[in-house]
């Protein structure tokens, strides 16, 4: 179980304070893989991170009685002149993970994110490719119930985006999906129903089909009437 209760998020810019979310109430649906959708700017990132504990709403909260991970590749949260080892080793200590199976993690990460000795080397001299491999090979190396996906199939050359795709398929066996991309192909072929964000608000669509429906009527410059028009029209195509 995943809820929005009463969730208000905003940010003060130099032409005033932009509201992402106000007072936003819903359920996810349980057991289903989901694919959040909208423009650029709209909040689909924000509310991963709040998903994941790494920002917070202004007011309202996220109930759940899920383990859910934080965004998959963030690296934001590295020590810097800690190497890569002994931060992997810290969020393991966070997570309880301790012996054997922290061996194990620290195994996997390593060999996942193919950066060689740089592993035990401090972290600020990665290159961001660096940062964000390691960053995906520990996201991926914990279990959780949920894992949140922000645009993270675009880390890396071929060979490494092809390994990330074969781990999240095996990962989907047991956990499910949160993502977030614009690459409609991911979304279609990794979620069962759609999130859609839209002026503060979030609608949430039995079918991926339907929440792409609703993305691509969305179009900059476009009438309200036609883009009602436009709507309806691919709405129907998924009924």
């Amino acid at each position: 179980m995943i809820k929005l209760e009463n969730l208000t998020k905003s940010y003060r810019t130099p032409h005033g304070r932009k509201i992402l979310f106000q007072n936003v109430n819903a359920n996810f649906p349980e057991g289903k893989n989901i694919g959040i959708l909208g423009r650029n700017g709209v909040g689909k990132s924000t509310l991963l991170r709040i998903m994941g504990g790494i920002d917070y709403p202004d007011s309202g909260k996220i109930v759940t009685d899920k383990r859910i991970s934080w965004p998959m590749g963030l690296s934001g949260g590295f020590q810097g002149s800690m190497t890569g080892r002994e931060n992997v080793a810290f969020v393991c200590g966070i997570h309880g993970v301790w012996r054997e199976e922290k061996r194990k993690v620290m195994k996997q990460v390593q060999e996942f994110s193919e950066i060689g000795n740089y592993f035990d080397a401090p972290i600020k001299n990665y290159s961001s490719g660096m940062r964000s491999r390691l960053a995906f090979g520990l996201s991926i190396a914990l279990d959780f119930d949920v894992y949140l996906v922000d645009e993270v199939m675009s880390v890396g050359d071929a060979h490494f985006r092809s390994k990330c795709e074969e781990i999240i398929a095996e990962k989907r066996k047991k956990s499910n999906f949160i993502i977030v991309t614009h690459a409609m192909p991911i979304i279609r072929k990794s979620c069962d129903v759609g999130l859609y964000i839209d002026n503060g608000g979030v609608k949430i669509c039995k079918s991926i089909g339907k929440a792409i429906a609703l993305y691509r009527a969305d179009i900059p410059n476009c009438s309200e009437g036609k883009r009602e028009n436009n709507e309806q029209t691919l709405m129907n195509k998924y009924e």
